[in-house]
């Protein structure tokens, strides 16, 4: 009996031939990210196909839609170039600084009676205090503005009007810009290192057991940097892990859940604020309010780059009511939440809100 051998089968075993290679050559850190992956594979593959069962079951998931979608109508693409917020916060660099007679809160009836109000917009929290949406315009382009939201507009080196209007905060959600080699191929947005991420004024911004919510990469440094240094040195107790899984609109995962290259999942890890002055033993508010120490939340990602799900109605029934809320390095505002970065109103363009069926 003749055995004949398929036509590709040179490629077949070159591409063997490659995947053993990657596995040997492999440096630690891919070997750490290895070793945390078989650790919770199991665990994102068994919570997320129950979730994905229900969403099947409710119609939220299609799994025929197997085309992909066209954002390109939804989303003009000229917001790139019309957007030059990061280019505002450079020029805001030059103001003045808040002297302690200055409130370091606008309200929207004060920001409409400024003369300069591009810049002069840029040494204050600026806040909707009304029950609707409004509209503030930056350098000719109109941006939407949530009820009950504020926003600074700055970056690192400008976060004097969060310090000095002495909000302290129940809630601090961060996403840093990670530096990583893909950021610095794309040059998409800026990084900041190690260093200058310990430098944000959590402590100063924090309430008493404050929950703080940091969105992490894969990358095992910056895992292990964020439990073991950086909320340390803030004084947050580590006490969850959270996993945001993406799938597509059929119901699968975007990448393979065993892909050595992208994984179909991001981190978050959270903690709450210990002082110091603390006894281990006394008990807070925050004790009617436990953590899980692992959640899984599954979405279908945004066609925007980098954008994370919103955390506000996830987060509610772990703070009290009322708690103030805020997410440091946003590119969007949520409603009755406080919103710092340099892009902060990026995703807030009104031309994100208006289709072009609509403007047609």
């Amino acid at each position: 009996m003749q055995h004949y051998l398929p036509s590709n089968f040179s490629d077949l075993l070159l591409d063997e031939q490659k995947r053993k290679r990657r596995y040997t050559a492999l440096n630690q850190g891919e070997l750490d990210a290895l070793e945390y992956h078989a650790k919770i594979s199991g665990l994102i593959k068994d919570g997320s196909m129950s979730l994905i069962q229900e969403g099947l079951n409710k119609g939220f998931l299609h799994p025929l839609s197997g085309k992909k979608e066209n954002y390109s109508k939804s989303v003009p693409t000229e917001l790139n170039d019309c957007c030059r917020l990061a280019e505002l916060c450079e020029m805001s660099k030059h103001l003045h600084s808040l002297n302690e007679h200055e409130l370091p809160t606008l309200v929207m009836e004060e920001v409409k009676r400024l003369s300069n109000s591009d810049l002069e917009l840029l040494s204050h929290i600026t806040e909707n205090n009304t029950d609707w949406t409004m509209i503030i315009t930056l350098m000719g382009q109109k941006y939407l503005l949530p009820p009950k939201s504020s926003f600074l507009l700055s970056d690192i080196s400008c976060m004097q009007p969060l310090l000095q209007s002495n909000r302290k905060y129940d809630v601090i959600v961060l996403d840093p810009p990670w530096q990583n080699k893909s950021v610095k191929r794309s040059k998409r947005y800026g990084h900041l290192s190690s260093w200058q991420i310990k430098q944000i004024p959590i402590p100063e911004l924090a309430a008493a057991d404050c929950l703080v919510v940091t969105w992490v990469t894969n990358r095992q440094k910056h895992l292990q940097f964020v439990k073991n240094d950086l909320l340390p040195h803030w004084s947050v107790e580590v006490l969850a892990e959270w996993h945001w899984v993406k799938i597509t609109r059929a119901g699968e995962f975007v990448f393979p859940l065993d892909s050595l290259h992208k994984k179909p999942y991001e981190v978050l890890v959270l903690g709450r604020v210990r002082r110091s002055t603390d006894s281990p033993s006394r008990e807070t508010e925050a004790d009617a309010f436990p953590l899980p120490n692992h959640k899984i939340i599954v979405s279908v990602p945004c066609m925007l780059h980098s954008y994370k799900p919103p955390l506000a109605e996830i987060l509610q029934k772990y703070v009290k009511s009322e708690a103030k809320c805020l997410e440091l390095f946003a590119r969007s505002l949520q409603p009755g939440w406080t919103s710092w970065g340099n892009e902060v109103l990026k995703f807030q363009h009104i031309d994100y809100f208006i289709s072009s069926e609509t403007e047609s």
